[in-house]
């Protein structure tokens, strides 16, 4: 009897030990999705569900050597990028993706351009702008909060300048997420080739840790099943949403998403 496949998502991101963000929330959303991770982690950090205390970066070697392990024998349906760590290892991602996608014109790259944990805690070694750059490159999609696409694009006065900035690139699709700003609702911007569409959702009570990794990787899970771009927006979106309006405590401060919905 034939066992039932799963498509893959190949995930770039760093261990958070606390189990909220990072490649943790990565696995259970694809998962969640009905999709398979092949995570390759590129840091380890030091944390708990509220703080960022250090970050130790993997050589980029050993993060090339899984990533190109994986992709000789299992097919890549999509790729998700979390914190790299550094710039040299963006590079070295970047180059590897950038190879990929020559034999792979149309696959999907996310890219969760996290610039610093929820409370503000620094998550790279270096500039992280400016490490961030290589993977600007080969994202197809892009999907910074409120404060990451103001400081990927300083010079841009409103979501649409910055979406439109951030479009420059390879990327042909941004969802700017609102969940950093102040009004009861929710706002989150999708800016893309065929226009621009705006999805509203109530403000939850609480602080949550990991709910931007948990929407990225669930995006990228939905195109690797094979669905369009705006399909898979509205199904990670309400995957999310349910996520955090079932989240859980392990201890006081930020809860957890309960990806398992």
């Amino acid at each position: 009897m034939s066992a039932k496949s799963r498509p893959c998502v190949l995930v770039f991101a760093g261990h958070d030990p606390s189990g909220g963000a990072g490649i943790q929330a990565d696995i259970e959303a694809i998962a969640a999705q009905g999709a398979h991770a092949l995570p390759v982690i590129t840091a380890l950090t030091v944390q708990d569900n509220d703080h960022v205390y250090a970050v130790h970066a993997v050589d980029a070697q050993i993060i090339l050597q899984q990533a190109m392990t994986l992709v000789a024998k299992i097919p890549i349906a999509a790729i998700k990028i979390g914190i790299v760590a550094h710039g040299k290892n963006a590079a070295a991602i970047a180059n590897f993706i950038q190879k990929l996608q020559m034999q792979q014109p149309g696959l999907p790259v996310v890219l969760d351009p996290v610039l610093g944990s929820g409370q503000g805690d620094a998550l790279a070694l270096d500039d992280a702008v400016a490490s961030l750059q290589p993977l600007l490159k080969v994202a197809t999609l892009i999907t910074p909060n409120l404060p990451e696409a103001k400081r990927l694009a300083p010079a841009a006065q409103d979501a649409m300048a910055q979406a439109q900035a951030l479009l420059m690139h390879r990327c042909k699709d941004v969802l700017i997420k609102g969940g950093h700003g102040s009004d009861e609702q929710v706002c989150n911007l999708w800016f893309g080739a065929n226009g621009q569409r705006d999805w509203q959702w109530p403000r939850l009570p609480g602080e949550f840790h990991g709910s931007g990794c948990t929407l990225a990787s669930a995006i990228a899970a939905q195109l690797a099943m094979g669905k369009d771009m705006r399909s898979s927006l509205q199904l990670a979106q309400d995957f999310s949403q349910r996520s955090l309006q079932q989240a859980y405590a392990i201890a006081n401060g930020q809860l957890i998403p309960c990806r398992y919905v």
